[in-house]
């Protein structure tokens, strides 16, 4: 078959929606399928062919809703006058999506839409969105969703769709079926009796890693001494000491896409002017505009995080957290080295970082956010602490009550690791990459000759 995928990111970009193209893309490439993905140009992609899978950049950026610009002309064409059997598209809310809802009826080859969760479904700038999209929904041979309760899969069935699909998301077997490196706690300063528990996602604000601090604080674990490892990706940088105060910065490139929104939210004014602030203050200097903008924002993600990792330090209670971006092995190690894996996550879909737990062996604890309860009877490797949501959706995390379940489950160890054994079990039988596309091969087989 020729497939063709159409997603914002792809390879070397690292997130969620590029990790599940990135292992499917390659995998029918491997099994002899012609394989092409449409997406977002990057100065750091230095090549247009990845492990069998040919890449097509188009320099194209926003939605439907914040407005699309650059080479949507070109990127419609491609689309339409490919010769594909299938063009699956991944995510709404994005422009490799959004661009195409004019041309749709021009694409030659059968259409599939992964939604993705729609994420701003409750969001009232996206009200007019969710309005007009049933009109597209309507208009694919295939939809494909990855929870069969969510509200990306309820509003489709609300809106008479009938062609869909459920297939999970999963991890790599390739990742996965390694050993155990008995070197990684010595190698990142973990003492061998230290309880380790691990998070992992980026944004930071946005993953939980505040909330799961704050549960940590809470936390009793008997007098054992405790590690949290808060893997943050490149939204914060690293934390290495072991002992001191932790020391959290933020990336250049992430100072200029938060320029960005400011630019794009509120005009060059007030870009130059965020611009200039940042300046004075890395110099050390506050005085006048400044100082009084200083003084009415909150402080900075980053700054609150750094005060709570220093409360917890200063508890004295054998506890120590460790903020960074561990390289993708050593993740991997830290994944199996865990004795629990803890998500407190706003928002989400069905994170991958549960199905990654499950294939580490490792248990997790979680809100109920996204399809983690589901994630959680799938594998049988995980625990849902309650939570409540706000009137947009979005998870709030009581940390006194997620503490306490993360103490009552570091009480019983043979719990924690039977719960382990089980998400591998079920990893291994139901949740590899590698069996996740045989489910998609067949899929857009069928869709491709028969839909």
């Amino acid at each position: 078959m020729k497939i063709l995928f159409c997603c914002e990111f792809y390879a070397p970009s690292v997130g969620g929606v590029q990790e599940v193209i990135r292992q499917l893309a390659e995998r029918l490439a491997a099994r002899g399928h012609e394989v092409t993905v449409a997406t977002t140009a990057l100065p750091a992609r230095q090549f247009t062919e990845l492990r069998g899978v040919r890449i097509e950049e188009f320099t194209v950026s926003g939605n439907l809703v914040k407005g699309m610009q650059g080479e949507l002309n070109e990127y419609r064409q491609f689309v339409t006058t490919g010769s594909f059997d299938i063009v699956v598209i991944k995510a709404a809310q994005q422009w490799t999506f959004d661009a195409l809802w004019p041309v749709l009826q021009d694409v030659r080859g059968k259409k599939a839409f992964i939604p993705c969760g729609f994420s701003c479904l409750y969001e009232p700038d996206y009200a007019k969105y969710f309005e007009d999209l049933p009109r597209v929904l309507r208009q694919f041979d295939h939809l494909i969703f990855y929870a069969s309760d969510y509200r990306d899969i309820a509003f489709a069935k609300q809106h008479g769709c009938s062609k869909w699909s459920i297939i999970p998301n999963g991890a790599s077997e390739t990742e996965f079926n390694v050993l155990p490196d008995r070197s990684f706690r010595r190698r990142h300063g973990i003492d061998e009796h230290s309880l380790l528990f691990l998070t992992v996602g980026s944004p930071a604000s946005m993953k939980g890693h505040y909330e799961i601090a704050e549960a940590f604080l809470e936390a009793e674990f008997s007098g054992r001494p405790a590690t949290l490892v808060l893997n943050a990706g490149s939204s914060i940088g690293h934390v290495r000491s072991v002992s001191g105060a932790p020391v959290v910065q933020l990336k250049v490139y992430e100072y200029v896409r938060a320029l960005g929104e400011v630019y794009e939210r509120d005009g060059l004014w007030a870009a130059v002017t965020h611009m200039c602030h940042g300046l004075l203050n890395k110099a050390g200097i506050r005085a006048g505009r400044y100082a009084v903008l200083d003084k009415s924002q909150p402080p900075a993600f980053q700054d609150v995080l750094t005060d709570l990792i220093r409360r917890i330090h200063k508890q004295h209670a054998g506890k120590r957290v460790v903020l960074t971006d561990l390289p993708r092995p050593d993740l991997i190690q830290a994944y199996i080295e865990a004795d629990l894996f803890l998500f407190a996550s706003r928002v989400e879909y069905s994170p991958l970082v549960l199905f990654e737990s499950a294939a580490a062996g490792t248990p997790f604890l979680s809100v109920p956010v996204g399809n983690s309860p589901e994630i959680a009877e799938w594998t049988g490797a995980g625990v849902i602490c309650p939570a409540s949501r706000d009137e947009r959706g979005y998870t709030i995390v009581d940390a006194k009550v997620f503490g306490a379940q993360w103490s009552s489950l570091v009480s019983n160890m043979s719990h924690l690791k039977h719960l382990g054994k089980a998400g591998r079990r079920n990893w291994a039988a139901r949740f590899t990459w590698n069996a996740i596309t045989d489910q998609y091969e067949s899929l857009f087989k069928k869709v491709a000759l028969h839909a």
